[in-house]
């Protein structure tokens, strides 16, 4: 659980976001940093590199400022997800969920196939593809290797966990036989069809379309990643996953909403929620998206939680949700 604690607050979700500003990367001597150093030393005693290959990856580095940005300072909404008018504008509107739908119909063997070999709903895999990639359209055009490699030697708000991610993406590109300098994805190094920072690869990666190679930026191989994923993280087939509500006035404020914790539903009966249809869990997760003139108020099953595991927040979980139901 640890784990995902630190990787909610990265996946990102490139397609909302601009691509990089008019800040591009700019050389810089990574190798005069003793704790660059000490990196390197770290990665050949540990993971057996040959120093003058990590030498020559990193001395090749640049400094991406536009990243740095990102995670340093205070955390501004918006610069590391995305607002629910972005996700109703960008990944919600018909285009996108015209997409869906033809994405569904042109996959539709291989999420099959996934849906029974790792019993969860097809629908919602589509979903997290639509959220992460637009259905493959954009991946990231942030260069991994500049992105963490800044993240990792510079102080920012997840320095630790950076570091962490530049060496599983050391270790990710000798495994698959990558140029690790050519890498691109998001600004928090995430990358492919389903944006998975380096970890994430390593442990949910898979040869779903057995073409011999595990491809993050294969949609067929994210299928599988997906659904390996909802699997491992309690996803019930066909199970609930989230109830429309109405109360009275545009904003709701009478509890604290949440897709991290539950309260009784009758608590959330007794303080003004009516669901529009039934929720059959004792407990629910009151979750809120706020539009520009008023709220919209759902409840959240078990099964919505595992939506913002992949990603901290209850406006992701909640566009997933609404693909899935454009596409039944």
């Amino acid at each position: 659980m640890r784990f995902f604690k630190a990787l909610l607050f990265v996946i990102l979700l490139p397609l909302l976001l601009v691509g990089n500003d008019d800040r591009p990367p700019v050389p810089y001597n990574f190798l005069d940093k003793k704790e660059v150093k000490n990196f390197i030393s770290m990665m050949v005693k540990k993971h057996h590199f040959k120093r003058e290959y990590m030498l020559s990856v990193l001395k090749r580095a640049k400094k991406d400022r536009d990243t740095l940005a990102r995670y340093t300072g205070r955390y501004k909404v918006g610069t590391t997800n995305g607002p629910w008018e972005r996700y109703k504008a960008h990944v919600l509107d018909p285009v996108s969920l015209d997409k869906a739908k033809k994405f569904k119909q042109k996959y539709y063997k291989t999420l099959l196939r996934a849906s029974k070999e790792y019993k969860v709903d097809m629908d919602y895999m589509v979903g997290f593809i639509g959220v992460e990639s637009k259905f493959g359209e954009y991946s990231g055009d942030y260069n991994i290797l500049n992105a963490l490699a800044t993240l990792a030697f510079h102080k920012n708000r997840m320095k630790k966990f950076f570091k962490t991610e530049l060496e599983n993406l050391f270790l990710m590109a000798r495994e698959q036989g990558y140029d690790i300098t050519k890498l691109q994805g998001s600004f928090a190094g995430a990358m492919g069809m389903v944006q998975q920072v380096p970890s994430v690869f390593r442990k949910y990666g898979m040869d779903y379309n057995r073409d011999g190679k595990k491809d993050p930026w294969d949609l067929e191989d994210a299928i599988g990643i997906i659904a390996k994923f909802m699997h491992q993280n309690g996803w019930k087939k066909g199970g609930l996953v989230a109830v429309p509500t109405e109360f009275k006035g545009k904003r709701y404020t009478e509890l604290k909403t949440s897709h991290r914790r539950t309260l009784p539903l009758a608590t959330i009966l007794k303080h003004g929620i009516k669901p529009l249809s039934h929720f059959n869990e004792p407990k629910a997760y009151l979750l809120k998206n706020a539009n520009l003139t008023h709220d919209d108020i759902w409840l959240g099953a078990k099964n919505f939680r595992v939506l913002t595991r992949y990603n901290n927040s209850t406006s992701y979980g909640m566009a997933i949700y609404l693909i899935a139901q454009s596409v039944k």
